[in-house]
């Protein structure tokens, strides 16, 4: 028998329908190829990204299995596989091809076929990682689709953590989280010298907070409306909170305040808001665009207004973070209580999944994480 005969059965929670609850099916894998690597999966965040494909704003094929914030358990490795083995913790990350400029240049969020490694349902090949009933399930969704009990994942984005922190814990480092604090230790020269409006107090705005703070950058101003958020984040180090529907001009309140930012970071993907963003900024400020948006989302700027005052946007995919580095330092800044990104998670049973989403999507959970054990 050869390890392509050998089959895994695992549960997996599959998305038919945009409007449709997801449904727990029995689906099964095959032993991992070459550069892959057969986890176990412990648990999962529930990222706004997978609510963008869910509801086909960012068009997936359907059926699909989503999840892409895992962590888990190595339980086969491939014969190319050298820095792993069986047994060891892992965080999964998003998908790279590891050869095209980007992936040289150690940016991989923005390797060139980044959609089809991540979003096509399928391995860059064509080929799936799941059946059902002899059948392809479309999955691989970000290299993973672990809203599953099992799942494979590529080498590149698989990242080996301590066994002493509990892996429910450190799922969501795999892309929300990451993606924020990235956006500010990563992409952009902030310093203890800037000011940061972060507009959207989810996940990734909150954990763009905490690494500010971090830095030691000031003002920093959050937008949201949802109180419980607001407060957060004033625990969790922003010197002002705004409740966008309690002024009557966002950007004339910031300006009141801090007299404009130096960044402005959009964590929502709605276009009125990057628009706010934008407008905002001091001279030579930069507007970072983070939030996931339907695909058809535009926003009109001035251009001469972009051209007198030197201001610049910039769209950011992952925080600029390559995981297998970047996830172990966010690991590190924890362990010495600098970012305390725990407080953001609420904790869920798998068979629970689709009411952890509509916890995200109402906003009574800024981080849904669900255990599969």
């Amino acid at each position: 028998m050869t390890n392509d005969d050998i089959r895994h059965e695992a549960t997996a929670a599959i998305a038919r329908g945009s409007s449709d609850p997801l449904t727990f099916e029995q689906v099964t894998l095959q032993s991992p190829r070459a550069d892959e690597v057969l986890i176990k999966i412990v648990a999962s965040g529930i990222c706004h990204t997978d609510l963008v494909c869910l509801h086909q704003e960012l068009p997936v094929p359907l059926p699909i299995v989503l999840g892409h914030e895992g962590a888990g358990i190595v339980v086969e490795i491939g014969s190319a596989v050298q820095d792993l083995v069986p047994g060891d913790h892992v965080v999964l990350s998003f998908n790279s091809c590891g050869q095209c400029p980007s992936c040289d240049s150690k940016l991989p969020s923005y390797c060139y076929h980044f959609m089809a490694n991540n979003f096509s349902g399928s391995r860059s090949d064509g080929t799936g990682t799941m059946e059902q009933n002899g059948a392809a399930v479309n999955a691989n969704f970000f290299g993973q689709s672990s809203f599953a009990t099992m799942a494979i994942a590529n080498v590149r984005n698989t990242v080996k953590v301590s066994k002493e922190l509990p892996l429910e814990m450190l799922a969501p480092l795999g892309c929300g989280i990451q993606t924020g604090a990235g956006t500010v230790l990563n992409s952009l020269p902030v310093t203890e010298k800037h000011s940061l409006a972060i507009f959207g107090g989810g996940a990734v705005g909150l954990s763009a907070l905490m690494a500010a703070k971090l830095i030691g950058a000031a003002p920093l101003v959050v937008v949201e409306p949802l109180a419980d958020r607001r407060a957060l984040a004033l625990e969790l180090g922003a010197d002002h909170v705004i409740d966008p529907f309690a002024v009557e001009n966002v950007v004339e309140e910031i300006k009141k305040l801090v007299g404009g930012v130096d960044f402005s970071l959009e964590m929502t993907g709605i276009p009125a808001v990057a628009k706010q963003c934008i407008d905002v900024l001091k001279p030579l400020g930069t507007c970072a665009l983070v939030g996931a948006a339907p695909a058809d989302a535009e926003i009109s700027i001035n251009i001469m207004e972009m051209l007198v005052t030197g201001r610049k946007i910039v769209g950011i995919v992952e925080g600029d973070a390559e995981p297998r580095t970047f996830i172990p330092q966010l690991i590190k800044y924890y362990e010495e209580g600098r970012f305390p990104f725990d407080r953001l998670i609420d904790f869920f049973p798998f068979e629970s999944l689709n009411e952890a989403i509509k916890a995200q999507e109402s906003g009574q959970s800024i981080k849904p994480v669900v255990r599969m054990v």
